[in-house]
């Protein structure tokens, strides 16, 4: 029995791994494959993958992009979530910002520098006209606790994280959300580490068979939308508006999306260079 370790943020968007999991589907095929779950998001999933704590990851697509031209020896070798993540930008319920011009130049909490929640807060800013010098400020809370507590305590004013995910915190009257910002590209990807995938090509494209056969029909699986609410704690009418407008994919990452995504990093300066696709990319079928 091969042991694979793959990380990933615990929420619905990741429920296809676990019921693949709780199925023992990839017992079956010989792999005892471990998930770990990541509260700090793709910062610290990055950390992982270039430390060898997991040999996958279900990760930001911007993130692990950035994280790869920045040494993380991993690829990505498949698109997991097509459509983009809708990050919603939230301030603390009591607070007097009500438009996203009142956060100009306020503080950003952030999970950590490198996280989706870094990276977006740029793409925010360039939506509307800041100025990404002066108009951008960050505090490092690690994860949603620590963003409660961050904007509750006005260490921060404002946090980037998946509309879904945070809607409990704004129904009980913790957090109110201003505005959304979609990402501008297909939101979830799965990325290897580079030396893994290299001795063990065959035992990934089995996991990704396995996951891939579950996500293409994970929207009919009978009473979803109930169980997706009872695990994560979410409203049914929440749950099935998410369903609608999220599609899961079965298929490589193409270069039209590597580059847009690079040319927007290299425009806001998060990245200082652009790789070719093939140093991204590593198309296993």
């Amino acid at each position: 029995m091969k042991t694979i370790n793959i990380g990933g943020v615990p929420e619905h968007f990741n429920l296809a791994w676990y019921l693949t999991l709780k199925n023992g589907e990839y017992k079956t095929e010989g792999i005892n494959l471990r998930w770990k779950d990541y509260f700090g998001g793709t910062g610290a999933m990055n950390k992982g993958l270039r430390e060898g704590e997991i040999d996958m990851a279900v990760i930001l697509t911007e993130g692990i992009i950035k994280d790869i031209i920045e040494g993380n020896p991993s690829k990505i070798v498949q698109t997991f979530v097509e459509s983009p993540l809708i990050w919603g930008i939230h301030v603390a319920n009591d607070s007097n910002y009500n438009t996203i011009q009142d956060l100009k130049g306020t503080k950003a909490a952030i999970s950590r520098y490198g996280s989706g929640s870094h990276l977006m807060a740029f793409i925010n800013a360039e939506n509307n006209n800041w100025n990404l010098e002066t108009d951008l400020n960050f505090e490092v809370i690690k994860n949603l606790d620590g963003a409660v507590e961050g904007l509750t305590n006005g260490i921060a004013d404002y946090f980037m994280w998946e509309k879904f995910t945070t809607k409990p915190i704004v129904d009980e009257g913790i957090f109110r959300r201003i505005a959304n910002c979609p990402t501008p590209w297909p939101c979830f990807v799965i990325a290897v580490n580079n030396n893994f995938l290299k001795a063990n090509r065959d035992e990934v494209k089995t996991i990704l068979d396995i996951i891939n056969t579950t996500t293409q029909e994970f929207k009919y699986i009978p009473s979803i939308d109930h169980t997706i609410a009872n695990r994560y704690d979410q409203k049914l009418e929440d749950v099935q508006e998410w369903l609608s407008l999220t599609e899961w994919s079965q298929s490589p990452i193409d270069e039209m999306t590597i580059n847009t995504v690079q040319n927007k990093l290299l425009e806001l300066d998060i990245i200082s260079e652009k790789f070719e696709y093939s140093q991204l990319v590593e198309k296993l079928k």
